[in-house]
């Protein structure tokens, strides 16, 4: 039994036996009531899921197990893998068994290279992902499993060992992508010395001084990882996972989730904004310029990509993380200066505007331009590596909801008519 595995099944018992307490004393209780413009509104604002890996707290930001995002960001992915899942931190004994468990599973079959080797070049990389991870759910431990009847208390360990080799084969798969959708060269293969994030930065063949790319993959990675159940990614891949659906599917399907303009793709906007800032004054603007830029993008009905956020009420400290990065390391880069200086006043701008519950920045606000940086110009294949990371939270939310016995997700809708006639009659269409 690995370490990780030996670690949760010393908590499952008790994870259960809490859920049981929580429901006989409390299950009675009212999170929150739902308004008619909530059911319009996407259920934003509707309390209703549980989530124990992670939290956003309006006030200070991502929390993993408590743990202010932070004061993590000298920590490795798997060791946030590790948190996730176990709500501590592991030892050095624990990381050493977690790192050669993934080196035994990242072998990824020849079919799935096979297969990505025959997508049109136009086809999109998030398909090409999502079809290759799809591709392996004929290795499903879970699947196989159920159908030979495991008990209910196992569920857990069958999920475990799909997520844990989906998670260590995703980044030779997410490198795979990238070099055959952009005509990179060979595939790159792995180094077993190397942790899961540094393996994923090797294998993508950036042309960057290896070690500073390496730390800068484990940071994004780091921050990406989770963030709370009812995003899009989580919610898709926790309902669909409740329907006893593998891992593969699941994960799959939160990951897809992460392809649409309102989820994965926000940090492209926020880079094209820089980057049209940087043409229109042909270098760093004065504050002046910059100020009138804003006025003229938020008169013309637009907003400022990368500025808000639907629960936060402070700096994004994914923001605040990345952000010392850059200074760190490109200080003086007409890009970063520019992401600087709409740091610095276009909170200002947002708050004389009056429209903006938010006026700071979030982290897609400085993720793309950190990408460019190091030569990645592919703005599609940034969700990509955005799906890298949240696979960690997808899997570890995955696990622990099979380990409570989460049941099928099936709220109940009711049609517009039965809602004008119970609340306002007199509505007419």
């Amino acid at each position: 039994m690995s370490a990780l595995k030996e670690k949760l099944a010393s908590q499952i018992d008790s994870l259960r036996e809490d859920a049981k307490a929580i429901i006989t004393a409390c299950g009675d209780e009212k999170l929150s009531e739902v308004k008619v413009a909530q059911a319009f509104g996407g259920m934003r604002g509707v309390t209703s899921l549980i989530c124990d890996t992670s939290e956003v707290s309006p006030e200070t930001g991502l929390l993993i197990r408590g743990i202010p995002i932070l004061e993590l960001t000298n920590r490795l992915p798997e060791e946030i893998f590790w948190l996730l899942l176990t709500g501590e931190t592991p030892d050095e004994g624990q990381m050493r068994s977690l790192h050669e468990d993934f080196i035994s599973r990242s072998e990824v079959p020849d079919y799935v290279y096979n297969m990505l080797a025959t997508f049109p070049l136009d086809s999109h990389p998030m398909a090409m992902l999502n079809a290759a991870l799809l591709s392996l759910e004929r290795e499903s431990v879970f699947r196989k499993r159920y159908f030979e009847g495991m008990s209910k208390d196992e569920y857990w360990e069958a999920a475990l060992e799909d997520g844990l080799n989906l998670i260590a084969k995703i980044p030779a798969i997410a490198a795979a992508v990238y070099r055959i959708r952009y005509e990179k060269g060979g595939l790159i293969p792995s180094q077993a010395k190397l942790g899961w994030g540094a393996n994923f930065a090797r294998m993508l063949g950036i042309d960057a001084p290896e070690e500073e790319f390496a730390k800068f993959m484990n940071l994004y990675l780091t921050l990406h990882s989770d963030h709370e159940g009812g995003n899009v990614s989580a919610f898709s891949c926790a309902t669909v996972g409740s329907a006893l659906s593998d891992p593969y599917y699941a994960v799959s399907a939160g990951l897809n989730g992460l392809a649409g303009p309102l989820h994965g793709l926000a940090n492209q906007g926020c880079l094209r904004f820089v980057q049209g800032i940087n043409e229109r004054y042909h270098g760093v603007p004065t504050d002046e310029q910059l100020v009138e830029y804003a006025w003229e993008t938020l008169n013309s009905g637009k907003v400022i990509p990368g500025y808000g956020h639907a629960v936060l009420r402070c700096p994004d400290p994914r923001f605040i993380a990345f952000h010392q990065f850059a200074d760190k390391h490109f200080k003086d880069d007409p890009l970063m200066l520019i992401v600087d200086k709409i740091y610095r006043l276009i909170p200002d701008v947002l708050r004389e505007q009056g429209k903006a519950k938010n006026p700071f920045p979030n982290v897609d606000a400085i993720s793309g331009s950190l990408l460019y940086q190091y030569g990645i110009s592919e703005f599609r294949y940034y969700t990509v590596m955005f799906a890298v990371s949240r696979a960690l939270g997808l899997v570890a939310q995955l696990v622990l909801n099979r380990a409570v016995g989460m049941p099928i997700t099936r709220p109940k809708s009711v049609t517009s008519a039965f809602i004008k006639s119970k609340f306002s009659p007199a509505v007419k269409v």
